[in-house]
């Protein structure tokens, strides 16, 4: 099993995108969030601190999401840039959406160009096209990529 931990670089993408939050709200498909996409244990009218939001999000990636993602790569050759890409994509979209993406089904099986490709599937919330996820997903296919962030 690798044993990546998320870098500065993948952390800042995903706070980038995911936005802090410091009020429980309703993200666009209807699930309750807190700080950066936190959705576990979130309860109407819940406020945390941005020292908590920050911690909220540390031990999401490194206890729950980057443990997944480590795990599902196993022994297959990743870099760190696909492995943050990787769990930045679980971090949204779910462990068992990335879990059954064709993202790691090509990751696995070492065809990394066409595993790239696979992150502009995921541009949709509630069956419409987002342009922030697809911004996202462009974002991640180019840290996957060993591409410069924008």
């Amino acid at each position: 099993m690798s044993d990546f931990q998320v870098s500065p670089i993948g952390r800042a993408l995903i706070e980038r995108n995911e936005g802090c939050e410091l009020s429980a709200y309703r993200d666009m498909v209807g699930v309750l969030t807190i700080g950066f996409g936190h959705t576990e244990g979130v309860y109407d009218g819940q406020t945390i601190t941005q020292a908590e939001a920050d911690e909220m999000l540390t031990e999401d990636l490194s206890e729950k999401y980057g443990l997944a993602v480590n795990r599902m790569c196993g022994d297959a050759p990743t870099t760190q840039g696909q492995f943050d890409a990787m769990t930045s994509l679980a971090y949204n979209v779910g462990i068992a959406g990335l879990g059954n993406s064709t993202v790691l089904r090509r990751h696995l099986a070492g065809e990394y160009a066409e595993a790239a490709d696979a992150f502009l599937m995921w541009d949709k919330a509630g069956g419409h096209v987002v342009q922030a996820l697809l911004r996202r997903r462009q974002e991640e296919r180019a840290m996957y990529l060993g591409e410069p962030s924008t």
